[in-house]
């Protein structure tokens, strides 16, 4: 039996891509172990949204590569966002490559390593890598199956859509992704419905602009748009309990889906809203298709539906031409809207992209400088917000064991919060209320009422 060790880099969509390929690979007779050392096959679903993310995927696969020329029947891929972006030219880089699959052919993987395991009965030394990268119809219903290895998962991604619309310019998603696919509701409710029979209590609904889901080709109906419709349909499935999904955008955060929050108690009181930057000027620039008081309004808005609402964000600083006062007003933004959670990130110039040929490039020291001061300040708006619920009672879904802490469990409020507590496994998966004694910028520390 081939041994397959699949390494994820990036965001909850690759997480959840690796997921269903290794189910494919399984079902094929495959084994997916735990470490590369067990491996005959490596394979590295990677990430382009940062140039430091496809280099370290590039010297992983270089550190890799040194056990092929060994063993020329051991097979080395890549797949995802980098395959999709870098394609054959990564065989310049790595060419002991034997696989390069992009975004829309993940389910094709068990065929690919069949070919290339019956080639490997004899030295392929000189044969060339397969390379698939091509775009193909329906690919975004194949991510659809889950691993069940046991019976503590609690929390699942379900992928609904595939691809992006948007034409944002600092951004390689729409160029590895594609344009948008969506599953039908019914399929997705199928899956959601599975998960529930086998003991998933949350579910993470995931697509590149997750709350656009449906648009131009779903019909809106009642004045709810096809998202909010999926999310009232798995709203009803029996054993759900907690629904999530990222990441959004705050152009399709309409009234309905601000409203949805209000009236769907199992959306709980946590939302992601990327701002992106708190400048008019640098939005244009980063062809953002809204203004800082839009985006405010919708922060305003979630707020009045749930006053509880915990807000995360993405913010890059050091766009090229940002200057301090544009700094200045995204700093003010964050305050404003109180986020608690937050994914800053230093501009990274993407090939391909509009904004890699923009002039006034931004120091490397004033996008450090600027990314201390905004992650200092969403660390003490985090611990603030934390400190406040100290004494207090909170309902959280147990998810598991908790990685510090022998004897202690992990699980997540409604809001999204972290809490560590002492506890049996045996709570795994149940709803339970604890108080609240201790609280970090990042944890709550509480005891079983």
């Amino acid at each position: 039996m081939n041994r397959v060790f699949i390494k994820t880099y990036g965001c909850q969509m690759n997480q959840r891509d690796s997921e269903a390929v290794a189910f494919k690979l399984q079902e094929r007779g495959y084994a997916i172990v735990d470490h590369e050392d067990k491996a005959d096959i490596v394979l590295l679903n990677t990430c382009s949204v940062r140039d430091q993310a496809e280099q370290k995927a590039i010297g992983k696969a270089g550190n890799v590569a040194a056990r092929k020329r060994k063993n020329p029947r051991f097979i080395l891929g890549i797949m995802g966002c980098m395959a999709q972006n870098r394609g054959e030219s990564l065989i310049d880089r790595l060419p002991d490559l034997d696989l390069i699959v992009g975004t829309q052919k993940f389910h094709r993987l068990p065929d690919y390593l069949d070919d290339l395991t019956v080639s490997t009965t004899t030295d392929r030394s000189s044969s060339r890598a397969i390379i698939e990268i091509d775009e193909e119809t329906g690919s975004q219903n194949e991510i659809s199956e889950h691993l069940h290895e046991d019976g503590d998962k609690v929390t699942a991604f379900v992928s609904i859509m595939q691809g992006c619309n948007m034409k944002c310019a600092f951004c390689i998603v729409p160029k590895t992704r594609g344009k948008e696919r969506y599953r039908s509701i019914q399929e997705i409710a199928m899956e959601v419905r599975s998960l529930a029979a086998g003991g998933v209590r949350e579910v993470t609904l995931l697509g590149q602009i997750v709350n656009a889901y449906g648009r131009g080709m779903l019909p809106s109906k009642e004045g709810k748009s096809p998202f909010v419709q999926l999310l009232e349909t798995i709203h009803e499935i029996e054993g759900i309990e907690r629904i999530r999904f990222t990441s959004p955008h705050p152009t399709s955060f309409g009234n309905d889906l601000i409203d949805a929050f209000g009236r769907l108690p199992k959306l709980g009181s946590y939302a992601h809203l990327p701002m992106q930057s708190g400048s008019n000027r640098i939005l244009k620039a980063m062809k953002r298709p809204y203004s800082i008081e839009r985006f405010l309004d919708v922060v305003c808005k979630l707020r009045e539906a749930i006053p509880s609402m915990r807000l995360s964000t993405d913010v890059i600083v050091g766009f090229p031409g940002e200057t301090e006062e544009d700094f200045q007003l995204t700093k003010e933004a964050f305050a404003a809207s109180g986020f608690e959670m937050g994914f800053i990130f230093k501009y990274s110039e993407r090939t391909g992209t509009p904004a890699a040929e923009f002039a006034d490039k931004v120091p490397q020291r004033v996008k450090e400088s600027r990314n201390q001061e905004l992650l200092s300040l969403l660390g003490a708006q985090s611990l603030a917000s934390n400190k406040r619920l100290v004494g207090t009672s909170m309902e959280v879904l147990v998810e598991g064991t908790a990685r510090k802490g022998e004897g202690k469990l992990m699980g997540r409020t409604k809001c999204f919060r972290n809490v560590v507590f002492e506890g049996t496994t045996d709570l795994i998966g149940s709803l339970l209320d604890v108080r609240v004694v201790d609280a970090s910028a990042s944890t709550l520390s509480a005891e079983n009422k």
